[in-house]
């Protein structure tokens, strides 16, 4: 007797999925094309955080209160959603401590503490990566920046500006400062074509776009809207209060001067000629052969018509020098062109509107 198994329905066959598109896999298995998400930015989507105040800070416990009181009650009357970013450079008084218990009350407070001090242009630089506003402004911790000036600053980039620089116009610092300044400042106009009075101002406001393009190190933050300007961003000017001094002192010496200078030719060279080295070193190169040409004929054509003795003059050794100098600048440039062309990549252009 067969055993009869008992009738099941008949299943309906189920479709297929429709196939999805394959997209082109890197050698790390991540779809050519796609970016992941960073966290800051996805905290910035989900907070829509209107406004970032950011801090640098170094050794300035005394003032870090009356800084943050100032600032809640003029952000208080601005009716807006905002963060306040400090970035302690390795202190070694009790400004970190002042920090947490500001913390403890007010939640919008954040604050990161180097393990040493790494300078200004380090403590920019973090913080404009942990940044979430749609606009950030930056002030130092001395109160000598003023916070009532964060709604002009706020109101100037409406007018189409993309980095809005303060200028002290007024400056309540001694003469050993102003005076270097003042030098410094009009160099950098000249060398660099940007129309602002003050570009070491710590009083500055950012659109989102400029903090997460501009990258600062070394002691570059004197050069925030020289590297801005050279990414084509929109470079404006307020003239903002300055205050006196009221606790501590300036930590920055004489020295500084000297390193300015220094990074204004590292800027000049980065931003002008870091694509095309060829046109620096080989317009160097030029010069410098036109020279030595010029006097080794010179020579030549004296020598010719009787006149001197090529053997008894150091000149046209000067001028066999310059002529091989030139051809070693050249050379250079010609090697950096090379370089330059074998790591360019789509990554080192900022766009700024997408239409597709």
């Amino acid at each position: 007797m067969t055993e009869q198994t008992p009738e099941t329905p008949e299943e309906k066959p189920q479709e297929a999925p429709a196939p999805v598109p394959s997209q082109p896999q890197r050698p790390g298995g991540r779809p050519q094309g796609h970016r992941p998400h960073r966290p800051h930015q996805q905290q910035q989507q989900q907070n829509g955080t209107d406004l970032t105040i950011l801090i640098p800070l170094y050794n300035e416990e005394d003032s870090l209160k009356e800084l943050y009181q100032q600032i809640r009650a003029v952000l208080g009357r601005m009716n807006i959603r905002y963060e306040i970013l400090f970035i302690d450079d390795g202190s070694t008084d009790r400004s970190f401590q002042v920090l947490r218990d500001l913390r403890r009350n007010d939640r919008r407070i954040k604050a990161y503490r180097f393990r040493r001090n790494y300078g200004k242009s380090a403590a920019l630089n973090v913080g404009f990566e942990r940044s979430q506003g749609s606009v950030v402004i930056t002030m130092d911790a001395d109160l000598q920046d003023d916070p009532a000036e964060i709604p002009a600053l706020r109101r100037k980039l409406d007018e189409g500006y993309d980095l809005v620089s303060g200028w002290k116009k007024v400056r309540h610092d001694p003469i050993t400062k102003t005076l270097p300044s003042r030098f410094f400042n009009f160099v950098t106009r000249r060398l660099t074509g940007i129309k602002i009075h003050d570009f070491n101002c710590g009083l500055k406001a950012y659109r989102r776009e400029v903090v997460k393009t501009v990258k600062v190190y070394g002691e570059l933050h004197r050069y925030v809207p020289v590297l801005a300007h050279w990414e084509g961003f929109k470079i404006g000017e307020l003239v903002v209060n300055h205050r006196r001094r009221r606790f501590g002192k300036s930590k920055f010496g004489v020295g500084r001067f000297w390193k300015g200078f220094l990074d204004l030719l590292t800027v000049l060279f980065t931003t002008r000629y870091f694509r095309r080295p060829l046109h620096f070193f080989g317009m160097i190169g030029l010069m410098t052969m036109i020279g030595g040409f010029g006097i080794d004929t010179y020579l030549i054509v004296e020598w010719l018509l009787g006149k001197t003795w090529l053997g008894n003059r150091p000149l046209f050794l000067l001028g066999t020098m310059l002529i091989i100098v030139g051809v070693q600048f050249f050379s250079i440039g010609l090697l950096g062109e090379m370089i330059s062309k074998a790591q360019q990549r789509d990554e080192e252009y900022a766009i700024r509107d997408t239409l597709r």
